[in-house]
Parts: C-alpha cells; structure tokens; sequence
C-alpha cells in the first residue's frame, strides 16, 4: 500500500497526494547557495525543510529508493565580486576557487551543526548515491547541450555572442507549458512586475540570458552555438543541467514508468518562495522546451519568507544574521527548532524569545531522552508529517510523548528528526562553555548555599542565590532537600 503522504504544489496551487514516477526511485532537487559569503538564517529554511522531507521520503520508501539532489552555485557574479576583492593579486580563476572553496566549506561546517544530513551520511561505497550536491562548474557540458537542443528547436537565439531564450517562441511550441503559467501571471504582468535587463540585441524584453561572454575578470568556458569568445552561463541554465544529469540522465536505465515522456521529469523540486519568478518559471521553460515536455518537475515546493523580530532582514535594520553568527550564541539544533515550529510555507518571524523557549524545550528533551541510540519514527509523527510537513502538529505529538513519559520513544523519534545528536551531559557542558559557566564554581557556591541554608543564614544564602544569578545560573531547591542548576539566558 503507498504512503498517505500529501504536499501542497506550488503548481496546481493545492495539496494532492504525492504519487512519485516510480516508488523505487523518488526523486528530489533543491535550489543551494550561491558560494559567495557566509549563509544567512534566510538560506537556512529551505536546507532544513528540505532535510526533513528527505528523512520522511526515506521512511516511506525506503532510504534506497530516494535521491536527493541539493546543488551548490559556484559561477556568478558576486563570486567574481568577491574574488577581486578579497584576492586582488592572485589570477582571477584562482581567486575564484579560493572564494568558492572556503565559501563552500563554511556552508557545510554550519548546516552540518544544523542536524541535517550530508552526502557522507547517506552515501554507501559501491552503490548509487543517493545525495548528490553537484557543482554548476562540474555541469557546463551540460549546460551547453541545453543550450544547442534550445537552439535547435528555435527557443533561443544568438545575439552578439550571448544565447538568449526566447519567450515568445516558447509560446508556439504544442507540448510545453505557456510561460507565466507557473507563477500564473501573464507576459503583461510578468513584464511589469518584474525587474528585467534592458539591451538592445534581446528581442523582446522578457527573453533571458542562458549564456553570456566573460570578460578578462570573468571565469570563462568554451561557448555553445559556434561563438568564438569563451563565455559563462547565466544563473537559471545551471539548475535546469543539474537536475537533468542527476535526476533524469542518471536513471535513464533504471526508471520504470508507463509513460516514456515521464522520464524526462523528475518528482519534487523545491526552493523559496523568492525563487517561482523568474528562477523557477525559467527552469521550466528551459528544461520543457529542451526535452519536450509538459513538465520539469510534477511537484512544486517553496518554503516562505523569514522576518527577525517583525520586520524584513536587513544589513541596514542591522537584523541580518548569518548561520555562522548565530551559532556563536546558539546551538544548531536549537535553530533548527525554531525553525520547525512554523509550518515552512507560512512566513516565519525569527525572534529572541522563540529562540529561548526552543533552547528550554530541548534542554528538557535532552534531560529526559539524551542519552541513547535508537532512531525512528512513530506512526503519529509520521501522519503528521505526512500532512504537508505539518511540523506545529509533529512537535504537539513530540510534546505529548513527554506528557505520557514515553521517552524513550520521544528520544528516538528526535534522533530520526535530527536532533538528540550528542549525548546529554555533552549537551549541557556545550551550553555551559558557550556562556563562560565554569560548573565547578557553580558547584561549590551552591554547597556554600547548602550550608548557609542548613545553618538558616539566609541572608547568605540569598547572596549566593544572586551571585549565580549575576553568573547566568538558575537554582532549583528540591523537596528532598537537594538543589539542580541550569543555564539561564
């Protein structure tokens, strides 16, 4: 019997089951991040949202029968900003690698502390690989027959050595979809709600770019459609090639379907909100009319805006936080948390109070449930998240298994999740350090404490209680006479 599992799609604008091409192969693509600069809390949603739907595909299907494809954007033009900046003297394809690298490594270290999985987590020695996180300069071979099948089939056209996709073409094509019809607006719309780039060699101002000449500063590549000056792609034909090599080209002889047109799509592609105009609408266009398709992809998913304390993040607010950044003050799994608290297609407000309160309710997660090793999902868990990612209701079912002491079944259900992943005394001795707590002070003023209490000196004993307040420390006098600290924020 197939899994009951329900998403809402950004392209039939409802929540449909989710029926995958072939059980034995679903398939999954989510736009990365362009490797430029530390990620922002922003760009941590959809890695998050997008982990937690690979963890609940696997469960359903089997942790054989998932491929998840999370790309990483390593040719664009902030990077190559960024390489004259920060490595004036070096040749500027070296200074983009060092940009790329180290941007790239900085991106893995804070999503990984995020509780998400990686490649190596998944991966096995001799077997397909099941998450692949392929870079756009690894795929302009691919890119370039895109372009020439485009080019061919009269969707695009050379303009002053840039290839351009030709909006209205794709209009007159049979098969693929009208254009405006994904972020269901039309050419007049599109046109005026859109910022779009002005030159004199586009035929019509809603054509885009797939691929442009480099500049001396520029990476630069051999060109597709015979153009002499090497040149590089533009943003929108990466992901497209990606998805293709990975998602389709990859499972040409192993994909069962009764359709042939159907291998040629693949099942789920998501992103943010931001990205169904123009970056999903053009995927689309590029990869229907490539492939003769009425389809890229037959689910649509995009996770929604993020604001901080009620107002749109911004280096001018000075309310824009990196991942980075945030993880000096917070563990990742608290992040990941809060994030979790609102459903991912709802706008979320990123707050201090939401982040202490998901601080306290996995500090008593990890009291209870910490130390073990089983992981899995429970049947209530499961149905909720199978509602959409319905995470409000995941977390009431996480809340009501501390509320029966079933902790042992909490505990494994929070691993299966992404949390729980040090043990409990590491938990706390973590936290402690991060503030600058030294336990062993804290200890001996509340045997000091103790004393004075036992004594009945309780203006000391008030005076302690304050000093370990001063220090960020909270004590709890217990009915047996005994005494517990925890970390205060």
């Amino acid at each position: 019997m197939a899994p009951n599992l329900r998403l809402y799609n950004t392209l039939t604008r409802s929540k449909d089951d989710f029926v995958p091409i072939d059980e034995r192969n679903v398939r999954l693509y989510v736009c990365g991040p362009t490797v430029y600069d530390y990620a922002h809390i922003g760009n941590a949603r959809p890695i998050i949202v997008f982990d937690l739907l690979f963890r609940l595909l696997r469960h359903l299907y089997g942790t054989d029968a998932v491929t998840y494809v999370r790309n990483i954007t390593d040719v664009d033009d902030k990077i190559n900003a960024r390489a004259a900046r920060d490595y004036p003297d070096l040749p500027h394809n070296d200074a983009i690698r060092e940009v790329t690298a180290k941007t790239e490594a900085q991106f893995h270290a804070d999503i990984r502390a995020l509780g998400v999985l990686m490649p190596e987590d998944v991966n096995e020695a001799g077997q397909p690989p099941r998450f692949v996180e392929p870079r756009a300069t690894e795929h302009i071979d691919e890119m370039r027959m895109i372009i020439e099948r485009l080019i061919e089939r009269g969707a695009a056209y050379v303009a002053e050595e840039h290839v351009l996709f030709s909006v209205a073409a794709m209009q007159n094509l049979p098969k693929v979809p009208k254009y405006g019809a994904f972020s269901k607006r039309s050419l007049d719309e599109l046109l005026s709600g859109a910022r779009v780039d002005v030159a004199p060699y586009k035929r019509d101002p809603m054509d885009f770019v797939l691929w442009k000449p480099s500049g001396p500063q520029d990476p630069a590549w051999p060109s597709p459609a015979g153009i002499a000056t090497p040149g590089r792609p533009g943003w929108h034909i990466e992901c497209s090639a990606m998805s293709w090599r990975h998602l389709v080209k990859a499972f040409e002889t192993r994909l069962s379907c009764a359709d042939p047109t159907e291998r040629e799509i693949f099942d789920i592609h998501g992103g943010g909100i931001d990205l169904v105009f123009p970056h999903h609408e053009n995927e689309i266009a590029q990869s229907c009319c490539a492939f003769d398709t009425p389809r890229m992809a037959n689910v649509w998913m995009h996770n929604g805006f993020l604001q901080v304390e009620g107002e749109k993040m911004s280096k001018s607010l000075g309310n824009f936080f990196t991942i980075h950044d945030l993880l000096k003050d917070w563990p990742g799994e608290v992040l990941r948390f809060n994030m979790l608290r609102t459903h991912y297609r709802q706008p979320i407000d990123w707050t201090a109070k939401g982040l202490e309160e998901s601080e306290k309710t996995l500090d008593r997660w990890y009291d209870l449930a910490g130390d073990g090793s089983s992981a899995a999902l429970s049947p209530q868990i499961v149905e909720a998240l199978s509602d959409d990612l319905n995470t409000p209701k995941m977390l009431a079912e996480l809340h009501a298994l501390d509320g029966q002491g079933a902790h042992a079944e909490l505990g494994a259900n929070l691993r299966a999740l992404g949390f729980l992943t040090e043990g409990a005394a590491a938990w706390k001795a973590r936290k402690q350090a991060t503030l600058g707590i030294d336990p062993a002070i804290v200890e001996a003023l509340i045997a000091a404490r103790r004393e004075a209490r036992a004594t009945k000196n309780w203006s000391e004993s008030d005076r302690i209680r304050d000093e370990l307040a001063a220090l960020g420390v909270v004590v709890k006098d217990n009915k047996d006479g005994t005494s517990t600290w925890e970390v205060a924020r």
